[in-house]
């Protein structure tokens, strides 16, 4: 009997710190980003890369985009670049040479609205670059020839094309459909922390409740 009851306890609390942990996330999944997001072309459509630039390996035709925006890092919610997914339009005037590949680029620099605090987009238009690399170059490569500088962070994610943003790398930004602190609320300090988020806080109390209920049928089965 006392075994069935280890079992049970020992599957109650696994249960219990996953729901603490689906909770703990969910903000976090629910956050935009500030940051360059990869696209591929395809039949003249963008579709969102699956593997960052510094991986992949474009074929000789290939056409490439990036942009920068506020948006979720899911492709169906990211900011697709405002530029067509054009090869032709952008390296129909470039001849192919022997040994080398071309990449079709588009680099969308975003609205001023994305633009981080005191930035602003280089330029309002999508650039457009055919870039002739090695054959065996990657994405960030054939960037690289076109776009300088770039720069990048610890964990290799693109942060900035041509010098911009010059601050910043794929911060999360608040959705304006959270609520904001009112009077009678604490901001968080200035010191860098911040106080638990309320997704935490519900599965904290969550994980609680369904603790009190494992008590009493605890009990109950005891008696």
């Amino acid at each position: 009997m006392s075994r069935r009851r280890s079992r049970g306890t020992v599957g109650l609390l696994a249960a219990l710190g996953l729901l603490l942990t689906l909770f703990a996330a969910s903000p976090a999944l629910a956050a935009s980003y500030r940051y360059w997001s990869f696209w591929q072309g395809s039949g003249g459509n963008w579709g969102y890369a699956t593997e960052g630039p510094s991986t992949a390996r474009p074929a000789d035709g290939t056409t490439l985009g990036f942009r920068f925006s506020v948006s979720k890092d899911a492709g169906a919610e990211a900011a697709k670049p405002r530029a067509g997914a054009d090869f032709e339009a952008v390296c129909g005037g470039t001849a192919a040479a022997e040994g080398r590949k071309r990449v079709a680029l588009v680099v969308d620099f975003g609205v001023p609205a994305d633009a981080p605090a005191g930035e602003a987009p280089p330029q309002e238009a999508p650039r457009t670059a055919c870039a002739q690399v090695a054959p065996d170059a990657t994405a960030a490569e054939a960037l690289a020839s076109v776009a300088k500088p770039l720069r990048y962070n610890g964990a290799a994610l693109l942060c900035a094309i041509s010098g911009y943003p010059k601050s910043g790398c794929g911060e999360p930004i608040a959705d304006e459909a959270q609520p904001k602190p009112s009077a009678t609320v604490a901001a968080p300090s200035s010191g860098g922390g911040s106080g638990p988020s309320a997704g935490l806080l519900a599965g904290a109390a969550a994980v609680a409740a369904l603790g009190a209920a494992a008590v009493w049928q605890s009990r109950r089965r005891r008696r």
